[in-house]
């Protein structure tokens, strides 16, 4: 009876181990939360209360995660399911500003650096905005497709800021300036 307990112990640090990093080719994958379950039959990860999760320049702040991890998925094999009011997810771009989306339910595949947000979704950078009922973003190739619900009055909007070339102009100025 004991050495079962142990087994089952081992096998749950094992578990939690293997979703909180893939390999090593790989960025690791951190998640914090205050509290984990495992479901050793469906091979799922269960995280709850302030979940934070974060997967190279990417973070993910949610109220509940499941993390699945089987041989369909893939070769990473893991699929992160954050749900929250809403779920956060936020990228550092290259160019220093931050893409940040929000939704009722994110669905990050971690082996095809994909995102489906779901529910209320909307995707933001550089003062440009998307919303809508699903919204994909192909990290990779820095692709977004957005689509409306099934209500008749349904739409999918975006706002566009217009950009503001004297600030431009000043910012390039003073990075010149600072760089002599």
């Amino acid at each position: 009876m004991t050495s079962k307990i142990i087994n089952k112990l081992v096998f749950i640090g094992l578990l939690a181990s293997s979703t909180l990093a893939i390999a090593a080719e790989q960025n690791e994958v951190i998640i914090d939360a205050g509290r984990q379950q495992a479901q050793l039959q469906s091979n799922i990860g269960i995280f709850e209360q302030n979940v934070v999760i974060i997967h190279d320049n990417r973070k993910i702040n949610a109220d509940r995660l499941e993390v699945h991890r089987r041989a369909e998925l893939g070769s990473n094999k893991q699929l992160l399911i954050a749900t929250g009011n809403p779920a956060v997810f936020e990228e550092a771009q290259a160019d220093g500003t931050t893409l940040r989306a929000a939704a009722n339910e994110i669905r990050y595949d971690v082996a095809e650096l994909k995102l489906v947000l779901t529910g209320n979704a909307e995707i933001s950078q550089a003062g440009q905005k998307s919303s809508a009922q699903v919204i994909i973003y192909d990290i990779e190739k820095q692709l977004i497709s957005a689509e409306r619900s099934d209500q008749e009055n349904s739409r999918v909007r975006t706002i566009l800021v217009p950009v503001d070339d004297k600030k431009d102009t000043k910012d390039k100025k003073a990075q010149e300036e600072g760089n002599n």
